[in-house]
């Protein structure tokens, strides 16, 4: 049987990148660090480190045993948080896995009516790559996944998509950029030989938007390509280019960014998805959000 103690040290040195950093930072000593993680390997037949110079490194079996204990380890934080409050205190948990697409303007106005809900409730958010976080939602270790698309059909996950609402498509820039562009084209035809800033590959936006640049006649230069929405805004608002937002968001963003609106269109719309293990749903801090989505957010956007 594994032995938590052992897999803790393990742990400990993974994350600290050596044995003497782990030792400081739990205070154990090398030796019993070192034993420990010994007896681990042990147990379970395989190397965790190889040592390469001076340095220890993780093998493939070290580095998915990480993977696991990071998981366990979070997991048990959050249960000794939640055993240590009175029971009047207790909140109900609430762990939503975010899809690291999707706005985090969007994230924090859907969000944001759970935590006024009568009942308190302790928020746990999780940003990764859709397919992770299904499948942790798989395994109820998520009570919900917000994305921009839905369940993909060929992942092997029972799950259900409830539609949050949809957005038309915003196009911000710097006031500079935007003085740049000048009043002789009508948007979309501006944008022509103008710097923009795309979304990642795993964006459900990216594909129809160059279709509709396309479509339109307009080539823009794609000036950068980003994973983190967040980062695509830093750039844009520092002038780097043109960057898509939804609708919904738009005066918010211009806003807090200082930027403008180049122009808008409706033949784009960004979809938002609630993705549950429920086809009916119970929590209420997710009816919470579902009800924010529809008669708040994407109201005015039906």
């Amino acid at each position: 049987m594994l032995n938590l103690n052992q897999l803790r040290c393990f742990w400990a040195v993974a994350r600290a990148g050596g044995v003497h950093r782990a030792s400081e930072q739990v205070h154990l000593t090398p030796q019993t660090l070192s034993g420990q993680v010994s007896k681990l390997e042990e147990t379970l037949g395989v190397p965790l480190f190889e040592r390469v110079g001076r340095r220890l490194e993780l093998t493939e079996t070290g580095r998915l045993a990480l993977s696991y204990a990071d998981d366990i380890f979070r997991a048990t934080g959050e249960l000794e948080d939640v055993l240590r409050q009175r029971p009047g205190e207790r909140r109900t948990l609430f762990r939503v896995g975010i899809a690291d697409v999707v706005p985090k303007s969007v994230i924090y106005r859907l969000l944001a009516p759970a935590l006024e809900l009568t009942e308190p409730v302790r928020l746990v958010c999780r940003e990764d790559k859709l397919p992770r976080l299904l499948a942790e939602l798989a395994i109820h270790e998520l009570d919900l996944v917000i994305a921009d698309a839905p369940h993909p059909p060929g992942l092997d996950v029972k799950c259900y998509s409830h539609v949050l609402g949809s957005s038309s498509v915003a196009f911000l820039a710097s006031p500079a950029l935007v003085k740049a562009l000048g009043r002789k084209l009508a948007f979309p035809q501006n944008l022509a030989g103008t710097p923009l800033l795309l979304p990642g590959l795993d964006s459900a936006l990216r594909g129809p938007l160059l279709r509709w640049l396309n479509d339109a006649g307009v080539h823009p230069e794609v000036a950068g390509e980003f994973e983190d929405g967040a980062l695509m805004k830093a750039f844009g608002r520092a002038g780097a280019g043109v960057f898509p937002v939804p609708a919904a968001i738009a005066d918010e963003l211009c806003q807090q960014l200082e930027v403008k609106e180049v122009g808008r269109t409706e033949e784009l719309r960004e979809q938002f998805y609630a993705i549950t293990v429920e086809r009916r749903l119970s929590h209420p801090a997710i009816l919470a959000v579902i009800e924010a989505a529809r008669d708040r957010l994407f109201a005015g956007e039906a």
